[in-house]
C-alpha cells in the first residue's frame, strides 16, 4: 500500500472508534489513561504495550481480538495519553500501577451474577515484562496469560545492571543513550512515516503498523509539525532502569502462561525463555517469524496465534 493510501483518513482502522477512553488516578498522584471497548459479557483481554509506544500503535493486532474479547488497553506513565508523572517510577511499582488501574477499570465487566469477568493478560516487551509482574503480585488476576517477546533480562545482564546502577553507569548504557538523542519532531505524518519507514526498530514493520505509529505514537505541537508522545527523556529512562527481582517474579507466577518470541529478536530473550521454561514446564512456548517486533510484523498472523492460545 502506497504512502498516499496509508495517510488517508480512510485507511485508519475502526478500532479506536469501537473504544472509549477510561482514566485512573493513580496513588502515585498522576492519572493513567487508556482505552477500553464496552462491556458486552465477554471475556476481557488487557494490554499493554512497549517503551516509547502507546496501546493503539498495535490496533492491527488488538483489531481482531475485539470479536472475541472485551479489550481493555493501558497506557503506562508517560506514553500514549496517561501524564508524564514527572520521574519514572520504575517497573515494579509501574506494575503495581497497572494492576491498581486494572482493578479499577474491571469493575465495569461483570457477568449476570455481578461477578468480575474473567480477565486475560497480554502484552509486549516492556508490557510483557509488566504483565509477568503483575501475574506474581496478584496470581488470581488474569485467567490465563499471552507473553509477546518479553524483555527477560537473564542473570548475569541484571548482575551487570545492578553493578553499573550502583556506580551511576547503567542510565548511559547504549540503548537509553539513543533514546535521549532521538528525533522528536517532523514536519507532517508523511515526513515521519518516511523518517521511520524501515529505519531500525521499525525494519520489517507492515507499513499499515509503521502508519499507526505516526497516527498514536506522535502528537501534534502548536507550533506546527509532529513531536512524540513518549518524550525520549521516558523512553530512555525505561531503558536505564529495570525490574527488581525478576526471576524471583517468574518462580512465583502460577497463571497458565504462552510465551511467543521472534525469530530475530534479541539473543538474550532465547536464554530467558529457555530459563523460564526449565524452572516451570508448564509454560508453553512458540517461535513467530519476524524480530523484537513481530506482532507488528504481523499482526493478524500474531492476532491468529493469541486466539488460538486463549480458545475464546
Amino acid at each position: 500500500m502506497s504512502p498516499d493510501l496509508l495517510l488517508s483518513p480512510a485507511a485508519e482502522p475502526a478500532l479506536k472508534h469501537q473504544l472509549q477512553p477510561w482514566a485512573h488516578q493513580t496513588t502515585a498522584g498522576f492519572t493513567v489513561r487508556g482505552l477500553r471497548s464496552p462491556a458486552t459479557g465477554k471475556p476481557v483481554i488487557h494490554f499493554i504495550h512497549g517503551n516509547g509506544y502507546s496501546g493503539l500503535v498495535y490496533e492491527h493486532l488488538l483489531q481482531p481480538l475485539l470479536e472475541h474479547a472485551d479489550l481493555v488497553i493501558s497506557d503506562i506513565q508517560g506514553h500514549g495519553e496517561s501524564d508524564h508523572g514527572g520521574s519514572f517510577k520504575g517497573w515494579n511499582a509501574t506494575a503495581l500501577l497497572c494492576e491498581e488501574a486494572l482493578r479499577e477499570v474491571r469493575k465495569s465487566y461483570l457477568d449476570a451474577k455481578g461477578e468480575p469477568m474473567p480477565v486475560h493478560g497480554l502484552g509486549h516487551s516492556f508490557g510483557a515484562v509488566m504483565t509477568t509482574l503483575m501475574m506474581a503480585n496478584a496470581p488470581t488476576l488474569f485467567r490465563q496469560s499471552v507473553l509477546l517477546d518479553p524483555v527477560l533480562f537473564t542473570p548475569p545482564m541484571l548482575r551487570l545492571m545492578a553493578v553499573s546502577s550502583s556506580v551511576g553507569l547503567w542510565k548511559r548504557n547504549a540503548m537509553a543513550s539513543r533514546a535521549r538523542k532521538r528525533r522528536a519532531h517532523w514536519s507532517d505524518a508523511r515526513q515521519a512515516f518516511e523518517y521511520f519507514h524501515q529505519r531500525g526498530i521499525f525494519k520489517g514493520w507492515d507499513d499499515r503498523c509503521l502508519q499507526s505509529y505516526v497516527n498514536h505514537g506522535l502528537k501534534p505541537v502548536k507550533e506546527g509539525g509532529l513531536t512524540l508522545r513518549c518524550e525520549p527523556e521516558r523512553e530512555s529512562e525505561l531503558f536505564a532502569t529495570y525490574p527488581r527481582g525478576l526471576w524471583r517474579a517468574v518462580k512465583k507466577v502460577r497463571t497458565p502462561t504462552h510465551l511467543i518470541y521472534g525469530q530475530r529478536t534479541y539473543p538474550f530473550v532465547g536464554k530467558s525463555v529457555a530459563r523460564w521454561q526449565a524452572m516451570d514446564p508448564a509454560l508453553t512456548v512458540d517461535e513467530s517469524p519476524g524480530g523484537h517486533c513481530f506482532m507488528l510484523e504481523y499482526p493478524e498472523q500474531t492476532a491468529e496465534r493469541v486466539l488460538n492460545r486463549l480458545a475464546l
